[in-house]
């Protein structure tokens, strides 16, 4: 469970970071002051590793929501792509709201330590996200290949190629395993982003949450930080940014 001390320690990493918790329930306050929506209204989907412990801690009135729907693969790469969005969109209520949260996501625990936690049951740290801390071995060994996504591992080949575009960045970075994370997150959103300019919501509102997700220590919680908020009006097309809104309440 989150705890001040442990909300301290992943600061030391990620500044703004809040708690899940806390993120879900200044979202929905926002969202019923803003634009009149509760969460009973909202069609949730989240583009997340698959990775167990990326089971989001939410606050009870979060059950309210339809969903989620599971738009991610390894590292939260959305590879259900345009078929997925697209069942997800018809399931959607249609006076309510879509609501997509994505990113990647990264360990820090309690030690401080970026890139690995304790899991339940378990005397030693592992990887998280192993998938993105693999192929950043691979980078780094000079093991990754232009172009070669095989059938048997298409994920781990998609981030591998990922990475590999961004190779200079991430080898320059003072920890490469953050940097590469910060490379997954605006990958995501760019993919995101194209899904839904190309998918029909039969809604009001269009709500994307960008982030990197934090996990901690299987005693720890889970946090977030969030990259942006983006509403949409889908009559209108205006879209409005609450980010700075979200991390500055309380």
């Amino acid at each position: 469970m989150s705890t001040p001390e442990h909300l301290a320690i992943v600061r030391k990493h990620y500044p703004n970071a809040i708690s899940t918790i806390t993120a879900v329930d200044r979202l929905f306050d926002l969202l019923a002051d803003r634009y009149g929506l509760q969460p009973g209204k909202m069609m949730a989907a989240d583009s997340l590793c698959c990775d167990d412990v990326n089971t989001i801690e939410y606050p009870p009135r979060a059950y309210e929501m339809l969903g989620p729907f599971k738009l991610g693969g390894l590292d939260g790469y959305p590879f259900a792509g345009l078929t997925g969005m697209g069942a997800f969109a018809a399931h959607v209520p249609d006076d309510g709201a879509v609501f997509v949260y994505h990113g990647p996501h990264i360990g820090v625990s309690k030690d401080g330590s970026l890139g690995s936690i304790l899991r339940i049951g378990q005397v030693k740290s592992s990887g998280c996200c192993g998938a993105c801390r693999a192929a950043v071995k691979k980078l780094q060994a000079g093991e990754i290949r232009a172009g070669e996504v095989t059938e048997l591992d298409h994920q781990q080949n998609t981030i591998e190629q990922i990475v590999l575009a961004a190779k200079e960045r991430i080898l320059a970075a003072g920890d490469p395993m953050k940097e590469a994370t910060e490379v997954m997150q605006e990958a995501i959103s760019a993919r995101i982003d194209l899904l839904a300019a190309r998918t029909t919501y039969n809604a009001k509102y269009l709500i994307l949450m960008g982030a990197v997700h934090i996990n901690g220590d299987h005693d720890m919680g889970s946090y977030t930080s969030v990259r942006r908020l983006l509403v949409k009006d889908l009559r209108t097309g205006e879209t409005r940014e609450h980010v700075g809104e979200l991390l500055g309440a309380g």
